[in-house]
């Protein structure tokens, strides 16, 4: 037989997108359409449906940038259609490439019920089915004109992400209103069509299976007559009928579909929109569960819940009805899909405390899985959290998005920093916006890398990233897909049902240890400054907040403030949504952003210095607050009392020019260039900084990537640098030198100081930064010869190679510590520890003295200037604080990281104030003294071994206990906690390595 299949592919082409799906809706008349725009803000459903619209014509502009325009429609549907399918065809001005970021719309009847959710692949509205003709109808659309940021030419600089700066131009061009018949017949023609035409292009050639399509899908054609593709759909579909009933093979792979609408709570779309976006999926999702009974639907971020509870209370009711039929699932147990790898300890625990609450109050509903689809990669203390939050399970799939090296399995345990194992799924269908589409479904299928003892993956699948969710043609398409020869087979299920499923076939599957890195979007751990040190600001305040309130509470009756904590809190995990915190929104986001950490900042100022003042009390004396996890000379850790300083620092001229500081612990030589020459280690004897190398240098690199430009830094970023050295001003200050810079357009100012009595070289960095496409670094070149280093994680700290021995090694050019990074060489190690940066890289150079082996360089990462999405990113001021702390063990390390993040408070009063809870173990750092959650009263401790070691500690409560437990993260008595001794108001335990432990006490 002759190769006809690409005339007959070909063929199937044509007669699709000419004749077959322009006979889904064969007769139409079209719609009256009015309009009101709304003035400013969006408006409340009863105000849009009460306001007076002026008649528009199709064809017409509407929408200027992030507008909200309310279209009413109206119309009658024509007699002669009685007893046909009838649907309104309304479309905004769609480019069906763009679902979720464009415009979009929300139905409404006129008695403000909720219809549907209106998008580019989403255009219909049922009238009836069927119809008795003459029915009137009336439609109110609220339609978001949200402009088009990402574009055909991804990338462009925009003003359009910001209100403030996007005009007023209308965005879109209103296209077809309409009533129309729908021809189900030729809908199920088109829908056979296409699974068929999908599964036959993935076939090989010299299967017999993709013959057999071939040869059905050309009788089918033959049996439509091209002018009257209606009356003769019904025949082509039985020519089809055998190809679709044969069955998948035995051992096919087996597809969970899961509905889903990945929803950025915020990215190229403001907050506020979010919340629109969220309604208007949502209300398509529970419509379309009405419409067909083995659909399954999961939504995570209990944010976005709340957002329709609290905004579209008619879209909840119907929300609510659906969770409660079992087919709406809640997903993820987390406040957002948040970033991983720069929130800090308690930040992480509470996105689960948080979002498990709302599901469980609000549906009396536990998520086993963290549902983290397009998280940029996972820090490696998170399997403890997620196993301490009462989880077990882990789904993502971004790591499929690395630019370097293929992860090499699909299912696995996920081992953390305390060697908690997590059972992780990665779907090898590699998207989050799965469309059940052929080539889709065959690509998990081969990508699969556990075949053999495996078979089960899941597909989230449904339009996402700006919402939307599953379609009709999406479901329809997997019912055929159900038991097709020559197709994986798809099920619609929970991710409950699938993980079961998946965990009972592969008991013991691989096992990874430490972080997964995602080999992309790396410059998110330095884009947007102002984000993050407004989120690492909040935790710190967050943790004084709640310390100095309980401690408060129970010392004086101060009232605690359950509500505001709890509210502060949603804030901050909402802005640490993986594209806020991150640094990849529009200008909108993180210029509301930066206000509304400014806010936080004064009421959690306010709430400190309340409790503070309580416990003071009336008087004089100059009282030192520690609320750092350590003690400071005689103020104990979570104490008050009078500061002790002693020592004292000399500033001397430095012989060809410059200066020295040295207060008998260090001397540091500051040359003539405002750059650190030597940091002398007195005792140690022992010299910090690399030979003919110079630290507090400020490198200057080009930054244009290649594309995902407030994402990403490519590696030849590297290739050109531009140190510098010029000063404009060098002067002695204080305890230290301040030192002025002008480059480009860019103004650095920096104070270096050594305080006395402290092994630590401060260094205060001001920049005015008004440069494009660069990247800043602050480089220390360090004598030590470290094969791996440390970097502070959640709950503990976890090590990288310094070296590039394999191309895993050599993509880890740009990583994430929190407050400290720490390399050691067998007993003298050093410490960089920082108040609010996390991308840094660690490099290895060659000795330049003459003696063999290597030195190390570690630089903490500034600032970025990309144009997208925000064309004005970190424009202005920032400061930076940093200290260099030579002769540090690992504790050094953890406690100068916390002593940075949390200054003395100084307050007056009368009273010292002894610590709420003590640990004994400098080993064993408390992250949490706060109330507990349900208002009993009960103090909860939270607490873990810092240091990677074995630790024995005694923690004391410093007010009379009745009973203490070990709790999950959610203060639930737990099955999971080390053995505790309790002999009155302490309580003796061991921990392992990184070890997290949550007490609560019973007060008396």
């Amino acid at each position: 037989m002759h190769d006809d299949r690409s005339l007959v592919e070909a063929r199937l082409k044509r007669v699709l997108d000419e004749r077959i799906r322009p006979a889904v809706y064969p007769e139409s008349v079209p719609l009256e359409v009015a309009v009101w725009h709304a003035p400013d803000e969006p408006v409340p459903v009863a105000e849009g449906l009460a306001a007076e619209p002026e008649p528009i014509a199709v064809g017409a502009r509407w929408g200027a940038p992030w507008g909200t325009s309310w279209f009413r429609v109206t119309g009658t549907v024509p007699e002669e259609w009685a007893g046909r399918t009838v649907e309104a065809i309304l479309d905004l001005g769609f480019d069906e490439n763009m679902p979720g970021f464009q415009c979009e719309g929300l139905v409404y009847r006129p008695d403000g019920t909720p219809v549907k959710g209106l998008n580019p692949r989403n255009q219909w509205v049922r009238i009836g089915a069927p119809v008795e003709g003459g029915e009137e109808v009336c439609l109110h659309v609220e339609a978001a004109s949200n402009p088009v940021i990402l574009d055909y030419h991804p990338f462009l600089p925009t003003q359009l992400g910001d209100k403030e700066t996007a005009g007023s131009e209308p965005q879109y061009r209103l296209a077809r209103m309409d009533l129309a018949v729908l021809d189900e017949t030729v809908w199920q023609l088109v829908l056979d069509l296409e699974v068929l035409g999908e599964l036959m292009a993935e076939l090989p050639v010299e299967s017999a299976r993709r013959w057999d399509i071939l040869r059905a899908v050309e009788k089918a054609l033959d049996a439509i007559d091209l002018q009257d593709v209606n009356g003769t759909a019904a025949q082509a579909r039985v020519r089809l009928e055998t190809v679709l009933s044969e069955p998948a093979v035995p051992s096919a792979h087996r597809i969970s579909a899961v509905g889903h609408a990945h929803i950025d709570s915020a990215w190229l779309w403001p907050l506020r929109e979010t919340v629109r976006k969220v309604a208007r999926t949502t209300s398509n999702m529970t419509a379309l569960l009405d419409d067909e009974p083995e659909f399954v639907f999961a939504m995570s971020q209990a944010q976005q819940w709340a957002w329709v509870r609290d905004h579209r209370p008619e879209v909840w009711a119907r929300v609510k009805k659906a969770v409660a039929d079992g087919r709406f699932v809640p997903a993820g147990g987390m406040w957002v899909e948040s970033d991983t790898n720069m929130p800090g300890s308690e930040a992480m625990a509470r996105q689960f405390v948080h979002g498990k609450r709302f599901f469980l109050d609000e549906f009396g509903i536990e998520n086993q899985e963290a549902w983290l689809p397009d998280t940029f990669g996972f820090a490696a203390g998170l399997p403890q959290i997620i196993k301490a939050a009462g989880s077990k399970w882990l789904l993502t799939q971004k790591i499929s998005w690395s630019q370097t090296n293929k992860f090499p399995h699909h299912t696995f345990r996920w081992e953390g920093i305390d060697g908690t194992r997590i059972f992780t799924h990665f779907p090898p269908v590699d998207t989050y916006n799965c469309s059940m589409k052929g080539g889709e479904i065959a690509h998990a299928a081969k990508n699969f890398k556990d075949k053999g003892v495996a078979r089960h993956s899941l597909a989230p699948t449904g339009w996402g990233d700006g919402g939307g969710g599953t379609t009709r043609e999406m479901i329809a398409k997997a019912a055929r897909l159900r038991d097709l020869e020559g197709s994986a087979t798809v099920v619609w299920e929970t991710p409950a049902e699938f993980f079961e499923k998946a965990e009972a076939e592969y008991p013991e599957p691989p096992v990874w240890v430490g972080e997964l890195y995602l080999e992309l979007h790396r410059a998110t751990l330095t884009s947007q400054a102002k984000t993050k040190q407004g989120n690492r600001r909040s935790e710190h305040l967050l943790r004084e907040a709640e310390l100095w309130a309980a401690t408060a509470a129970v010392r004086t009756g101060f009232p605690y403030p359950y509500a505001e904590l709890d509210r502060i809190w949603k804030t901050v995990l909402l802005h640490q949504f993986h594209d806020i915190l991150p640094g990849s929104s529009i200008a909108w986001v993180h210029r509301e952003a930066r206000r509304t950490y400014e806010r936080l900042a004064d009421e959690l100022n306010g709430i400190i210095d309340a409790a503070q003042r309580a416990l003071a009390g009336e008087g004089t004396r100059d009282l030192l607050f520690n609320s750092a996890p350590h003690g400071r000379g005689a103020v104990a850790a979570g104490g008050a009392g009078p500061a002790v300083v002693e020592g004292r620092t000399t500033l001397t001229e430095r012989p060809g020019g410059g200066h020295v500081l040295d207060n008998g612990i260090l001397r540091v030589e500051i040359d003539a260039r405002g750059l650190v020459v030597s940091t002398y280690d007195i005792e140690a004897d022992r010299e910090t900084i690399a030979p003919d190398r110079a630290g507090n240098l400020l490198q200057l690199h080009p930054d244009f990537p290649n594309m995902w430009d407030a994402w990403d830094v490519d590696e030849f970023y590297r290739h050109t640098v531009t140190d510098l050295t010029d000063v404009d001003e060098i002067a002695p200050e204080g305890h230290g030198v301040r030192i002025t810079r002008t480059f480009g357009a860019s103004r650095v100012t920096q104070l270096l100081s050594l305080a006395p009595g402290e092994r630590r070289l401060l260094v205060d960095t001001e920049v005015d930064w008004h440069e494009t496409e660069k990247f800043l670094k602050l480089a220390f070149p360090l004598d030590l010869h470290a094969e791996r280093y440390a970097s502070e994680t959640q709950f503990g700290h976890f090590y990288r190679p310094t070296h590039t021995n394999t191309s895993w090694e050599a993509a880890k050019f740009e990583a994430c510590n929190h407050r400290f990074v720490h390399l050691e060489e067998p007993g003298w190690g050093v410490a960089i520890v920082n108040d609010s940066t996390y991308g840094h890289d660690v490099t290895r150079t060659v000795r330049t003295d003459g003696d063999r082996g290597t030195t190390t360089t570690v630089r903490a990462s500034l600032l970025r200037a990309p144009r997208f999405p925000d064309p004005e990113t970190d424009q202005g001021v920032h400061r930076f604080r940093h200290a260099l702390v030579p002769g540090a063990g690992i504790g050094d390390a953890v406690r100068e990281g916390w002593r940075i993040n949390l200054p003395e408070r100084s307050v007056r009063g009368s009273r010292e104030v002894a610590p709420l809870v003590a640990v004994d173990q400098d080993a064993v750092v408390v992250t949490a003294v706060k109330l507990a959650d349900d208002g009993s009263g009960d103090v909860v401790v939270r607490f873990h071994e810092a240091h990677g070691g074995r630790a024995r500690a005694t923690v004391r409560a410093g007010f009379e206990v009745t009973g203490v437990t070990a709790t999950d993260l959610l203060e639930r008595p737990s099955d999971d906690a080390p053995s505790l001794r309790r002999e009155g108001n302490e309580v003796s335990l061991r921990l392992r390595p990184f070890e997290l432990v949550t007490l609560r006490f019973t007060r008396a």
